[in-house]
């Protein structure tokens, strides 16, 4: 026996403005969706990248080293270690141009920099999508309870019957939209705090590389943080 107060009767029996608030949360919700495992994915694969970069310091050259990092173009550690070498090489073959002013160290600074805030933009990317489902499907589903509700009063005052069993039907098929509106909200925040997390540990990562390329690029040795003054991890210079 076919439900009268399931979402196919509420499909059949709503008008216009209830479809368009139902395909609109449709729609919300699969972009979300989307955008939750494209972005998992993602991070899933610069955790992989991540952990291949730890070797790129006991490498015995810089060519070796990118060995190590693979051959993914879009591999962020690879790219920065491209751009640090390419940057240290730059500004010490070039004359007369207005770099030159500049330190090595602030040249190198500011081109790691340039490539982080790209990384970061890319990564943050979609995130915007989740945000605003998470905070408009909410209200978005209370519309469509308003407005089911609305129509169903004046269906149940025209017929002039309003005993439970009148009552009952259209306003749950009402409060059916409300309940459309938290289920597509709700995947939506807890996807986008989930990627806030996990894009800040790839970039806190990446921080902590280029801080290390930093120095090799202008000193030709490795500074961690936390090692004892004076004593530095060589690398063999390869630009």
């Amino acid at each position: 026996m076919e439900s009268q107060f399931g979402l196919a009767h509420v499909w059949m029996q709503g008008d216009f403005v209830t479809r368009l608030v139902a395909v609109l949360l449709l729609g919300m919700s699969l972009a979300s969706w989307i955008v939750i495992i494209i972005k998992a994915l993602d991070i899933i694969k610069f955790k992989q990248h991540a952990r291949a970069a730890l070797g790129f310091w006991h490498s015995e050259d810089f060519a070796a080293g990118l060995e190590k990092l693979g051959a993914d173009p879009a591999n962020p550690f690879r790219q920065l270690a491209i751009e640090g070498r390419e940057a240290t090489a730059h500004h010490r073959q070039t004359k007369s141009q207005l770099h030159d002013s500049l330190d090595v160290s602030d040249w190198v600074t500011g081109c790691l920099r340039n490539n982080i805030d790209e990384f970061t933009a890319r990564l943050q990317s979609g995130l915007a999508i989740l945000a605003s489902v998470g905070s408009t499907a909410p209200f978005i589903g209370l519309f469509g309870t308003v407005w089911g509700i609305y129509h169903a009063l004046i269906a149940i005052g025209t017929s002039g019957q309003s005993t439970i069993d009148k009552v009952a039907g259209p306003i749950g098929e009402a409060l059916i939209m409300t309940a459309l509106g938290l289920a597509v909200a709700i995947p939506a925040v807890l996807g986008y705090n989930a990627l806030v997390r996990g894009n800040k540990s790839i970039l806190n990562r990446l921080n902590s590389f280029a801080h290390d390329l930093h120095a090799y690029c202008v000193t030709g040795a490795r500074v961690s943080v936390g090692v004892e003054v004076g004593k530095v991890h060589p690398l063999k210079k390869g630009v």
